[in-house]
Protein backbone atom coordinates (compact mmCIF):
# COMPACT_ATOMS: atom_id res chain seq x y z
CA UNK A 1 0.00 0.00 0.00
CA UNK A 2 1.65 3.47 -1.41
CA UNK A 3 2.03 5.78 1.71
CA UNK A 4 -0.65 8.79 2.21
CA UNK A 5 0.69 12.09 1.30
CA UNK A 6 2.23 13.97 4.19
CA UNK A 7 -0.26 16.80 5.47
CA UNK A 8 0.79 18.34 8.55
CA UNK A 9 4.36 18.88 9.81
CA UNK A 10 6.43 19.70 13.39
CA UNK A 11 10.29 20.40 11.90
CA UNK A 12 12.48 20.21 14.96
CA UNK A 13 9.82 22.73 17.11
CA UNK A 14 11.18 23.27 20.99
CA UNK A 15 9.17 25.49 23.01
CA UNK A 16 10.57 26.41 26.14
CA UNK A 17 8.89 28.35 29.67
CA UNK A 18 10.52 30.16 32.30
CA UNK A 19 12.15 27.94 34.04
CA UNK A 20 11.17 24.64 31.75
CA UNK A 21 11.89 23.08 28.32
CA UNK A 22 8.25 21.74 27.20
CA UNK A 23 9.76 20.47 23.71
CA UNK A 24 13.06 20.00 22.67
CA UNK A 25 13.82 19.49 19.03
CA UNK A 26 10.53 17.36 18.36
CA UNK A 27 9.93 16.08 14.42
CA UNK A 28 5.96 14.95 14.03
CA UNK A 29 4.17 14.25 10.96
CA UNK A 30 0.76 13.48 10.28
CA UNK A 31 -0.42 12.20 6.64
CA UNK A 32 -3.39 12.82 4.96
CA UNK A 33 -6.69 10.35 6.10
CA UNK A 34 -4.94 8.98 8.93
CA UNK A 35 -5.10 8.59 12.83
CA UNK A 36 -1.63 9.66 14.05
CA UNK A 37 -1.97 8.85 18.10
CA UNK A 38 0.24 11.23 19.94
CA UNK A 39 1.14 9.71 23.44
CA UNK A 40 3.81 10.39 26.90
CA UNK A 41 2.92 10.59 30.56
CA UNK A 42 1.80 13.93 31.67
CA UNK A 43 4.12 16.55 31.06
CA UNK A 44 5.58 14.76 28.18
CA UNK A 45 4.90 17.84 26.10
CA UNK A 46 1.47 16.11 24.65
CA UNK A 47 -0.88 19.23 25.19
CA UNK A 48 2.23 21.72 24.29
CA UNK A 49 2.64 20.09 20.74
CA UNK A 50 -1.08 19.84 20.00
CA UNK A 51 -1.38 24.00 21.12
CA UNK A 52 1.63 24.46 18.23
CA UNK A 53 -0.27 22.66 16.21
CA UNK A 54 -3.35 24.41 16.71
CA UNK A 55 -1.49 27.88 16.78
CA UNK A 56 -2.50 28.79 20.40
CA UNK A 57 0.94 28.83 21.11
CA UNK A 58 3.81 29.32 18.94
CA UNK A 59 7.43 27.44 19.02
CA UNK A 60 10.58 29.04 20.72
CA UNK A 61 12.64 27.43 17.60
CA UNK A 62 11.62 24.90 14.46
CA UNK A 63 8.97 25.38 12.15
CA UNK A 64 5.47 24.11 11.01
CA UNK A 65 4.62 23.20 7.44
CA UNK A 66 1.43 22.54 5.49
CA UNK A 67 1.22 20.49 2.89
CA UNK A 68 4.96 21.31 1.92
CA UNK A 69 5.02 24.71 2.50
CA UNK A 70 6.70 26.75 5.82
CA UNK A 71 3.78 27.66 7.50
CA UNK A 72 3.49 30.20 10.83
CA UNK A 73 0.36 30.05 12.67
CA UNK A 74 0.29 33.32 15.28
CA UNK A 75 -3.32 32.44 16.84
CA UNK A 76 -5.97 30.26 16.40
CA UNK A 77 -7.76 32.01 13.59
CA UNK A 78 -4.83 31.44 11.57
CA UNK A 79 -5.39 27.55 12.60
CA UNK A 80 -8.72 27.74 11.36
CA UNK A 81 -8.12 29.75 8.05
CA UNK A 82 -5.94 26.98 7.39
CA UNK A 83 -8.00 24.17 7.96
CA UNK A 84 -6.81 22.97 11.59
CA UNK A 85 -9.35 22.88 14.15
CA UNK A 86 -9.20 21.26 17.48
CA UNK A 87 -10.98 19.73 20.67
CA UNK A 88 -9.48 20.96 23.57
CA UNK A 89 -8.65 18.48 26.96
CA UNK A 90 -10.31 21.06 29.23
CA UNK A 91 -13.51 22.39 27.88
CA UNK A 92 -13.09 25.90 26.01
CA UNK A 93 -16.99 26.50 26.15
CA UNK A 94 -19.14 29.36 26.92
CA UNK A 95 -22.03 28.26 29.83
CA UNK A 96 -24.01 31.09 29.35
CA UNK A 97 -24.22 30.71 25.80
CA UNK A 98 -26.68 27.66 24.01
CA UNK A 99 -26.05 24.74 22.46
CA UNK A 100 -25.96 26.48 18.82
CA UNK A 101 -24.29 29.41 19.32
CA UNK A 102 -21.32 27.52 21.07
CA UNK A 103 -20.82 25.36 18.10
CA UNK A 104 -20.76 28.07 15.51
CA UNK A 105 -18.95 31.02 17.77
CA UNK A 106 -16.40 32.74 15.58
CA UNK A 107 -17.31 31.15 12.96
CA UNK A 108 -21.36 32.41 12.32
CA UNK A 109 -23.38 31.39 9.37
CA UNK A 110 -24.33 34.61 7.18
CA UNK A 111 -26.51 35.69 5.07
CA UNK A 112 -26.78 39.60 4.03
CA UNK A 113 -24.32 40.26 6.71
CA UNK A 114 -26.73 38.73 9.59
CA UNK A 115 -26.48 35.76 11.21
CA UNK A 116 -28.21 33.39 9.73
CA UNK A 117 -29.54 31.52 12.91
CA UNK A 118 -31.64 28.97 11.27
CA UNK A 119 -28.86 27.43 9.26
CA UNK A 120 -27.08 27.19 12.10
CA UNK A 121 -29.68 25.37 14.61
CA UNK A 122 -30.25 23.26 11.01
CA UNK A 123 -26.38 22.58 11.09
CA UNK A 124 -26.48 22.13 14.78
CA UNK A 125 -29.26 19.46 14.66
CA UNK A 126 -27.39 17.42 11.66
CA UNK A 127 -24.09 17.48 13.87
CA UNK A 128 -26.15 15.65 16.48
CA UNK A 129 -28.26 13.40 14.21
CA UNK A 130 -24.60 12.54 13.53
CA UNK A 131 -23.34 11.94 17.06
CA UNK A 132 -26.44 9.65 17.74
CA UNK A 133 -27.06 12.42 20.51
CA UNK A 134 -30.71 13.75 21.88
CA UNK A 135 -29.65 17.16 22.67
CA UNK A 136 -32.05 20.47 22.55
CA UNK A 137 -29.45 22.77 20.74
CA UNK A 138 -31.41 25.60 22.76
CA UNK A 139 -29.88 24.52 25.81
CA UNK A 140 -27.60 26.70 27.88
CA UNK A 141 -23.95 24.53 27.95
CA UNK A 142 -23.98 25.37 31.84
CA UNK A 143 -27.08 23.40 31.84
CA UNK A 144 -25.47 20.18 30.36
CA UNK A 145 -23.78 17.08 32.11
CA UNK A 146 -20.05 17.39 31.36
CA UNK A 147 -20.44 14.45 28.85
CA UNK A 148 -23.07 16.20 26.95
CA UNK A 149 -20.27 19.17 27.21
CA UNK A 150 -18.01 17.21 25.58
CA UNK A 151 -20.24 16.06 22.77
CA UNK A 152 -20.84 19.96 21.79
CA UNK A 153 -17.26 20.76 21.88
CA UNK A 154 -16.65 17.88 19.40
CA UNK A 155 -19.51 19.31 17.23
CA UNK A 156 -17.82 22.52 17.18
CA UNK A 157 -14.78 21.28 15.80
CA UNK A 158 -16.98 19.06 13.20
CA UNK A 159 -18.94 22.12 12.24
CA UNK A 160 -15.60 23.87 10.79
CA UNK A 161 -15.30 21.36 8.03
CA UNK A 162 -11.43 20.80 8.79
CA UNK A 163 -8.38 18.94 6.93
CA UNK A 164 -6.66 19.02 10.33
CA UNK A 165 -8.07 17.40 13.51
CA UNK A 166 -6.77 18.12 16.40
CA UNK A 167 -8.22 15.95 19.62
CA UNK A 168 -7.12 16.08 23.11
CA UNK A 169 -9.02 13.33 25.14
CA UNK A 170 -11.99 13.41 23.32
CA UNK A 171 -13.48 10.52 25.37
CA UNK A 172 -12.88 11.54 28.65
CA UNK A 173 -16.29 12.17 29.88
CA UNK A 174 -18.23 9.81 26.89
CA UNK A 175 -20.08 6.63 27.98
CA UNK A 176 -19.06 3.17 25.42
CA UNK A 177 -21.98 4.16 23.15
CA UNK A 178 -20.53 7.34 22.88
CA UNK A 179 -17.62 6.40 22.47
CA UNK A 180 -18.33 4.19 19.40
CA UNK A 181 -20.18 6.75 17.77
CA UNK A 182 -17.25 8.97 17.91
CA UNK A 183 -14.87 6.27 16.34
CA UNK A 184 -17.63 5.96 13.75
CA UNK A 185 -17.51 9.78 12.73
CA UNK A 186 -13.61 9.41 13.02
CA UNK A 187 -13.29 6.68 10.49
CA UNK A 188 -15.82 9.06 8.00
CA UNK A 189 -13.26 12.37 8.52
CA UNK A 190 -10.14 9.37 7.80
CA UNK A 191 -11.80 8.72 4.52
CA UNK A 192 -12.74 12.07 3.51
CA UNK A 193 -8.77 12.55 3.67
CA UNK A 194 -8.86 14.38 7.07
CA UNK A 195 -5.83 14.02 9.25
CA UNK A 196 -6.21 13.32 13.31
CA UNK A 197 -3.91 13.82 16.05
CA UNK A 198 -5.56 12.01 19.22
CA UNK A 199 -4.14 11.96 22.21
CA UNK A 200 -5.91 9.44 25.13
CA UNK A 201 -4.52 7.88 27.93
CA UNK A 202 -6.67 4.86 27.23
CA UNK A 203 -4.39 2.34 25.67
CA UNK A 204 -6.85 -0.03 24.50
CA UNK A 205 -8.73 2.96 22.70
CA UNK A 206 -5.37 4.34 20.95
CA UNK A 207 -4.91 0.77 19.95
CA UNK A 208 -8.51 0.50 18.16
CA UNK A 209 -8.58 4.05 16.54
CA UNK A 210 -4.92 4.90 15.45
CA UNK A 211 -2.84 4.25 12.28
CA UNK A 212 0.35 5.64 13.94
CA UNK A 213 1.87 6.16 17.28
CA UNK A 214 4.39 8.79 18.55
CA UNK A 215 5.93 8.80 22.10
CA UNK A 216 6.81 11.66 23.54
CA UNK A 217 8.91 11.88 26.98
CA UNK A 218 9.96 14.72 29.16
CA UNK A 219 9.51 16.75 26.08
CA UNK A 220 11.59 14.58 23.69
CA UNK A 221 10.60 12.37 20.70
CA UNK A 222 11.12 8.73 21.73
CA UNK A 223 9.69 6.84 19.11
CA UNK A 224 7.23 6.38 15.98
CA UNK A 225 5.94 3.34 14.38
CA UNK A 226 2.78 1.80 12.67
CA UNK A 227 -0.15 0.33 15.28
CA UNK A 228 -0.53 -2.63 13.93
CA UNK A 229 3.43 -3.40 15.02
CA UNK A 230 3.20 -2.46 18.68
CA UNK A 231 1.05 -3.56 21.47
CA UNK A 232 0.21 -1.84 24.45
CA UNK A 233 3.49 -2.75 26.50
CA UNK A 234 5.42 -1.76 23.63
CA UNK A 235 3.77 1.91 24.34
CA UNK A 236 3.94 2.17 28.15
CA UNK A 237 7.93 0.68 27.88
CA UNK A 238 8.79 3.42 25.97
CA UNK A 239 6.19 6.21 27.77
CA UNK A 240 7.59 5.10 31.27
CA UNK A 241 11.11 4.19 30.55
CA UNK A 242 10.48 1.45 32.64
CA UNK A 243 9.15 -2.49 32.43
CA UNK A 244 5.02 -2.43 32.31
CA UNK A 245 3.80 -4.99 35.18
CA UNK A 246 0.59 -5.94 33.50
CA UNK A 247 -1.59 -5.74 36.56
CA UNK A 248 -0.97 -4.17 39.71
CA UNK A 249 -0.97 -6.02 43.06
CA UNK A 250 -5.09 -6.25 44.58
CA UNK A 251 -4.82 -5.98 48.86
CA UNK A 252 -7.49 -7.64 50.25
CA UNK A 253 -10.21 -5.44 51.81
CA UNK A 254 -9.04 -4.62 55.39
CA UNK A 255 -12.66 -2.89 56.41
CA UNK A 256 -14.72 -3.96 59.23
CA UNK A 257 -16.12 -1.24 60.62
CA UNK A 258 -18.92 0.67 59.10
CA UNK A 259 -17.39 4.07 58.66
CA UNK A 260 -19.89 5.65 55.85
CA UNK A 261 -23.95 4.49 55.96
CA UNK A 262 -26.54 5.93 53.43
CA UNK A 263 -30.28 5.04 53.76
CA UNK A 264 -32.80 5.79 51.10
CA UNK A 265 -31.01 8.82 49.67
CA UNK A 266 -32.73 10.71 46.51
CA UNK A 267 -31.99 13.70 44.23
CA UNK A 268 -34.74 14.84 42.47
CA UNK A 269 -34.52 13.29 38.55
CA UNK A 270 -31.16 11.96 39.05
CA UNK A 271 -30.82 10.07 42.31
CA UNK A 272 -33.35 7.06 43.36
CA UNK A 273 -33.60 5.33 46.75
CA UNK A 274 -30.02 4.25 46.90
CA UNK A 275 -28.93 2.96 50.05
CA UNK A 276 -25.19 1.73 50.67
CA UNK A 277 -22.32 1.60 53.28
CA UNK A 278 -18.56 1.47 52.97
CA UNK A 279 -16.27 0.01 55.51
CA UNK A 280 -12.95 1.14 57.26
CA UNK A 281 -10.02 0.64 54.65
CA UNK A 282 -12.51 -0.59 52.08
CA UNK A 283 -12.16 0.45 48.60
CA UNK A 284 -15.64 0.61 46.87
CA UNK A 285 -16.30 1.70 43.37
CA UNK A 286 -19.48 3.09 41.71
CA UNK A 287 -19.47 2.61 38.29
CA UNK A 288 -22.20 3.78 35.59
CA UNK A 289 -22.79 4.78 32.27
CA UNK A 290 -23.23 8.13 31.37
CA UNK A 291 -26.28 9.69 33.11
CA UNK A 292 -26.43 6.75 35.86
CA UNK A 293 -26.31 9.03 38.47
CA UNK A 294 -22.93 8.03 39.34
CA UNK A 295 -21.52 12.43 39.84
CA UNK A 296 -25.07 13.03 41.51
CA UNK A 297 -24.55 10.41 44.47
CA UNK A 298 -21.27 12.00 45.25
CA UNK A 299 -22.32 15.41 45.00
CA UNK A 300 -25.31 14.95 47.47
CA UNK A 301 -23.05 13.26 50.17
CA UNK A 302 -20.56 16.11 49.74
CA UNK A 303 -22.77 18.36 50.44
CA UNK A 304 -22.71 20.12 46.98
CA UNK A 305 -26.01 19.46 45.84
CA UNK A 306 -29.50 19.17 47.96
CA UNK A 307 -31.48 15.61 48.28
CA UNK A 308 -34.84 15.08 48.57
CA UNK A 309 -34.94 12.57 51.50
CA UNK A 310 -32.90 9.72 53.03
CA UNK A 311 -30.05 9.59 55.71
CA UNK A 312 -26.19 10.30 55.63
CA UNK A 313 -23.61 9.31 58.58
CA UNK A 314 -20.92 9.32 59.41
CA UNK A 315 -19.56 6.90 62.15
CA UNK A 316 -23.51 7.36 63.69
CA UNK A 317 -23.16 10.94 63.00
CA UNK A 318 -25.81 12.66 60.56
CA UNK A 319 -24.32 14.60 57.60
CA UNK A 320 -27.58 15.14 55.61
CA UNK A 321 -28.16 19.11 57.28
CA UNK A 322 -23.82 19.88 57.31
CA UNK A 323 -22.75 21.83 55.19
CA UNK A 324 -19.93 21.23 52.20
CA UNK A 325 -16.86 22.51 55.19
CA UNK A 326 -19.02 21.06 58.21
CA UNK A 327 -18.57 17.68 56.29
CA UNK A 328 -15.04 17.96 55.70
CA UNK A 329 -14.57 18.58 58.89
CA UNK A 330 -16.18 16.03 59.99
CA UNK A 331 -13.97 14.02 58.07
CA UNK A 332 -15.91 13.27 54.49
CA UNK A 333 -14.16 15.47 51.61
CA UNK A 334 -14.78 14.58 47.76
CA UNK A 335 -12.30 15.26 45.05
CA UNK A 336 -14.70 16.44 42.14
CA UNK A 337 -15.45 15.27 38.23
CA UNK A 338 -14.47 18.54 37.17
CA UNK A 339 -11.22 19.77 38.54
CA UNK A 340 -11.24 22.86 36.42
CA UNK A 341 -14.64 24.09 37.74
CA UNK A 342 -14.26 22.80 41.20
CA UNK A 343 -11.70 21.62 42.44
CA UNK A 344 -8.74 24.62 41.51
CA UNK A 345 -8.65 28.07 41.33
CA UNK A 346 -6.80 29.07 38.53
CA UNK A 347 -5.46 32.40 39.61
CA UNK A 348 -3.66 30.59 42.85
CA UNK A 349 -0.66 28.96 43.20
CA UNK A 350 -0.09 25.04 42.97
CA UNK A 351 0.60 25.27 47.11
CA UNK A 352 -2.37 27.79 48.00
CA UNK A 353 -4.58 25.48 45.65
CA UNK A 354 -3.38 22.21 48.03
CA UNK A 355 -3.87 24.14 50.95
CA UNK A 356 -7.44 26.07 50.65
CA UNK A 357 -9.40 23.13 52.36
CA UNK A 358 -7.42 22.73 55.13
CA UNK A 359 -6.47 26.52 55.99
CA UNK A 360 -8.01 26.14 59.40
CA UNK A 361 -5.57 23.41 60.03
CA UNK A 362 -2.59 25.86 59.42
CA UNK A 363 -3.97 28.90 61.18
CA UNK A 364 -3.93 30.39 64.99
CA UNK A 365 -6.18 32.86 66.29
CA UNK A 366 -7.36 33.36 62.52
CA UNK A 367 -3.17 33.72 61.45
CA UNK A 368 -2.30 31.39 58.43
CA UNK A 369 0.91 30.00 59.95
CA UNK A 370 2.94 30.19 56.45
CA UNK A 371 5.62 27.84 56.95
CA UNK A 372 3.34 24.76 58.07
CA UNK A 373 1.40 25.51 55.23
CA UNK A 374 4.29 25.68 52.79
CA UNK A 375 5.36 22.17 54.17
CA UNK A 376 2.32 20.67 54.00
CA UNK A 377 2.11 21.61 50.66
CA UNK A 378 5.56 20.67 49.40
CA UNK A 379 4.96 17.02 51.32
CA UNK A 380 2.08 16.35 49.11
CA UNK A 381 4.21 17.54 45.95
CA UNK A 382 7.03 14.74 47.11
CA UNK A 383 4.09 12.49 47.96
CA UNK A 384 2.41 12.18 44.46
CA UNK A 385 5.48 13.02 42.73
CA UNK A 386 3.65 16.37 41.37
CA UNK A 387 5.86 18.00 38.44
CA UNK A 388 6.63 21.23 39.63
CA UNK A 389 9.20 23.49 39.52
CA UNK A 390 8.11 24.78 43.19
CA UNK A 391 4.50 25.46 45.49
CA UNK A 392 4.59 28.96 44.17
CA UNK A 393 4.23 27.92 40.46
CA UNK A 394 0.72 29.06 38.60
CA UNK A 395 -1.17 25.54 39.05
CA UNK A 396 -2.37 26.42 35.26
CA UNK A 397 1.12 25.53 34.02
CA UNK A 398 0.78 22.31 35.16
CA UNK A 399 -0.34 19.16 33.05
CA UNK A 400 -3.34 18.00 33.26
CA UNK A 401 -2.48 14.84 35.10
CA UNK A 402 -0.40 17.25 37.63
CA UNK A 403 -3.33 19.06 38.09
CA UNK A 404 -5.76 16.79 38.94
CA UNK A 405 -3.05 15.09 41.44
CA UNK A 406 -2.92 18.71 43.13
CA UNK A 407 -6.35 18.89 43.36
CA UNK A 408 -6.23 15.23 45.31
CA UNK A 409 -3.69 16.31 47.29
CA UNK A 410 -5.94 19.39 48.77
CA UNK A 411 -8.54 16.64 50.38
CA UNK A 412 -6.03 14.50 51.54
CA UNK A 413 -4.89 17.36 53.30
CA UNK A 414 -7.71 17.75 55.50
CA UNK A 415 -7.06 13.75 56.72
CA UNK A 416 -10.36 12.61 55.43
CA UNK A 417 -12.07 9.39 57.48
CA UNK A 418 -14.03 9.09 54.20
CA UNK A 419 -12.96 10.20 50.72
CA UNK A 420 -14.95 10.84 47.92
CA UNK A 421 -13.66 10.36 44.35
CA UNK A 422 -14.93 11.22 41.06
CA UNK A 423 -13.27 9.79 37.97
CA UNK A 424 -10.21 10.45 39.84
CA UNK A 425 -8.21 9.25 36.95
CA UNK A 426 -9.83 11.42 34.33
CA UNK A 427 -7.37 12.98 31.82
CA UNK A 428 -4.25 11.19 33.82
CA UNK A 429 -1.53 8.97 32.18
CA UNK A 430 -1.03 5.32 32.50
CA UNK A 431 2.19 6.00 35.49
CA UNK A 432 0.36 9.07 36.82
CA UNK A 433 -2.85 6.51 37.24
CA UNK A 434 -0.92 4.10 39.06
CA UNK A 435 0.60 6.41 41.37
CA UNK A 436 -3.22 7.38 42.33
CA UNK A 437 -4.04 3.97 42.65
CA UNK A 438 -1.48 3.31 44.91
CA UNK A 439 -2.16 6.51 46.90
CA UNK A 440 -5.66 5.50 47.73
CA UNK A 441 -4.44 2.06 48.63
CA UNK A 442 -2.22 3.25 50.74
CA UNK A 443 -5.37 5.18 52.72
CA UNK A 444 -7.47 2.59 52.91
CA UNK A 445 -4.55 0.48 54.29
CA UNK A 446 -4.50 2.90 57.35
CA UNK A 447 -7.81 2.42 58.03
CA UNK A 448 -9.64 5.34 55.09
CA UNK A 449 -13.09 4.39 53.90
CA UNK A 450 -13.24 5.12 49.65
CA UNK A 451 -16.25 5.83 47.54
CA UNK A 452 -15.03 6.10 44.00
CA UNK A 453 -17.50 6.89 41.06
CA UNK A 454 -16.07 5.74 37.39
CA UNK A 455 -17.24 5.06 33.84
CA UNK A 456 -13.73 3.44 33.47
CA UNK A 457 -13.89 -0.21 33.24
CA UNK A 458 -10.47 -1.10 33.95
CA UNK A 459 -9.98 1.74 36.96
CA UNK A 460 -12.95 -0.32 38.66
CA UNK A 461 -11.97 -3.93 37.67
CA UNK A 462 -8.46 -2.77 39.28
CA UNK A 463 -8.97 -0.55 42.35
CA UNK A 464 -12.23 -1.64 43.50
CA UNK A 465 -12.95 -4.54 46.61
CA UNK A 466 -16.58 -3.97 45.74
CA UNK A 467 -18.16 -2.56 43.18
CA UNK A 468 -21.89 -1.08 42.89
CA UNK A 469 -23.66 -0.10 39.44
CA UNK A 470 -25.80 2.26 38.93
CA UNK A 471 -27.99 2.96 36.11
CA UNK A 472 -31.29 5.60 35.52
CA UNK A 473 -30.27 7.01 38.87
CA UNK A 474 -30.78 3.69 40.89
CA UNK A 475 -28.71 0.87 42.23
CA UNK A 476 -28.88 -2.08 40.03
CA UNK A 477 -26.24 -4.37 41.21
CA UNK A 478 -23.60 -5.37 44.04
CA UNK A 479 -20.37 -6.98 43.06
CA UNK A 480 -18.07 -8.87 45.65
CA UNK A 481 -14.08 -8.58 44.30
CA UNK A 482 -14.37 -12.59 43.24
CA UNK A 483 -17.51 -11.43 41.12
CA UNK A 484 -15.69 -8.57 38.95
CA UNK A 485 -15.80 -8.63 34.98
CA UNK A 486 -16.39 -6.72 32.33
CA UNK A 487 -19.79 -8.62 31.84
CA UNK A 488 -21.12 -8.93 34.90
CA UNK A 489 -20.51 -4.76 35.19
CA UNK A 490 -22.10 -4.04 31.52
CA UNK A 491 -24.98 -6.26 31.79
CA UNK A 492 -25.60 -4.30 35.21
CA UNK A 493 -24.94 -0.92 33.71
CA UNK A 494 -27.90 -1.72 31.19
CA UNK A 495 -30.08 -2.67 33.43
CA UNK A 496 -33.35 -2.89 32.54
CA UNK A 497 -35.72 -0.61 35.18
CA UNK A 498 -37.18 -3.22 36.37
CA UNK A 499 -34.65 -4.72 37.60
CA UNK A 500 -33.19 -1.56 39.70
CA UNK A 501 -33.87 -2.53 43.04
CA UNK A 502 -30.41 -2.96 44.97
CA UNK A 503 -29.54 -2.14 48.33
CA UNK A 504 -26.17 -2.15 48.85
CA UNK A 505 -25.55 -2.34 52.67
Amino acid sequence: MSQSPSLLRACQVTKRYPGTVALDAVDFELRRGEVHVLIGENGAGKSTLVKLLAGVEQPTMGHLELEGREIRLGSTRDAAAAGIGMIYQELSLFPNLSVVENIFMACERTRGGVIDRKSEEGIARGLMKKLEQDIDVHTLVGDLPLGCQQIVEICRALARNVRVLLMDEPTSALSPNEIAVLFRVIRELKAAGVGIVYISHKLEELMEIGDRVTVLRDGRLVESAAIAEVDVAWIIDRMTDRRWAASAQHAECAGDAEVLRVEHLSVPGRVHDVSLSVCAGELVGVYGLMGAGRTELLEVLAGNRAGSGGRISLAGRSLEHLSVRERIAAGLALVPEDRQAAGLIPTFSVGRNMTLASLSAHSSHGLLRRTEEAASASRMIAQLRIKTTGQDQPITSLSGGNQQKAVISKYLLTKPRVLLMDEPSRGVDVGARAEIFEIARKLAAEGVAILFASSDLHEVLTLADRVLVMARGRLSASFERSELNEQNLMAAACAKPENLHVNAQ
